[in-house]
């Protein structure tokens, strides 16, 4: 008689059946549980806020002092008061805004992915001691420079108007002047992630440097390109100081500068108002956020493969 075959048991097994038990409460609280006790406060800190400039949105008394109970009162009020002034055009800081932003965004992208593309394939002299001054200069923020920058573009607007004070094209041009740097840096390291070899085989083919970079780098980085023009995008709706000195007409301003006129005069401030305009600020941001959100994780992450 032959001996009934004996079940042999996984290896696996062992560790999976481990896994499926529960662990004590306190041990689950020592290895896990505080983490889920740090996200829980983290996330009330960062939600708070938010609720609470909704809160001061909807509420008709214009001031901070009444949104002390969250959504107590609800009102369309400072809405309506928002666009039903025509000394201050919100809807024209929209546009504008969105005007600004978008085509810093794509300038800035372009500009610095062609910096990137140059650096990382390309050898030159100087090729090292470039990419060392330009992250070096994002020391020193265009803040620091708001004077000469008033002065530039009052002499500059003298002779070309449209790129002088009060033009918002000559704003642009500022914004662009810091527009390498970090993102010439961080496009780098992701440009670097690409073989070399696609260039390599292209170039037999005949192709130029135009041809590959258009044609070829373009469509493999765009991860990095959707993270770059975010960010761009992100810190120019945001931007107060520089549009402030530039922008002097109010039909030319952004909503940055636009909404805090609701709140510069102590005895006239709104801040209902003021919380409404804030709340459609954010609207372009968390639209153009969720549209790219598929690249933004694989764009941070993948430049610090390769250096």
């Amino acid at each position: 008689m032959s001996a009934a075959p004996t079940t042999a048991t996984s290896p696996r097994t062992t560790p999976q059946l481990a896994s499926r038990r529960r662990l004590p409460f306190g041990r689950w609280l020592r290895e896990k549980g505080w983490r889920h006790a740090v996200g829980v406060v983290v996330s009330i800190f960062a939600v708070f806020p938010l609720l609470y400039v909704l809160s001061a949105a909807f509420n008709p008394s214009g001031t901070l002092a009444g949104s002390a109970s969250l959504f107590s009162d609800l009102s369309l009020d400072n809405f309506a008061k928002l666009f039903g002034n025509e000394q201050r055009p919100f809807g024209r800081w929209f546009v504008n805004t969105l005007f600004i932003g978008l085509v810093t965004s794509a300038a800035s992208v372009l500009l610095g992915a062609m910096a990137a593309y140059a650096f990382s394939r390309m050898r030159f002299t100087g090729r090292r001691v470039g990419l060392l001054s330009l992250l070096l200069l994002q020391m020193f923020p265009q803040l620091l420079a708001v004077v000469a920058i008033f002065l530039l573009l009052n002499g500059i607007g003298e002779v070309i108007p449209a790129l002088g004070l009060g033009s918002q094209l000559g704003l642009i041009m500022v914004y662009l002047g810091g527009a390498l740097g970090v993102n010439t840096y961080l496009m780098y390291g992701f440009f670097n992630t690409v073989p070399v070899s696609l260039d390599e085989a292209a170039k037999i083919d005949g192709a130029s440097h135009a041809q590959i970079f258009f044609g070829i780098i373009l469509r493999l980085v765009t991860p990095i390109l959707a993270v770059v023009g975010l960010l761009t995008f992100i810190g120019i709706s945001s931007e107060f100081v520089i549009a402030s000195v530039v922008l002097t007409d109010p039909n030319t301003q952004t909503l940055a500068v636009g909404l805090y006129s609701f709140v510069a005069n102590q005895r006239t401030e709104d801040w209902g108002v003021f919380a409404s305009g804030a709340v459609l600020a954010a609207l372009p941001v968390m639209a153009l956020f969720l549209f790219l959100q598929r690249y933004i994780v694989s764009g941070l992450v993948a430049g610090s493969v390769k250096g």
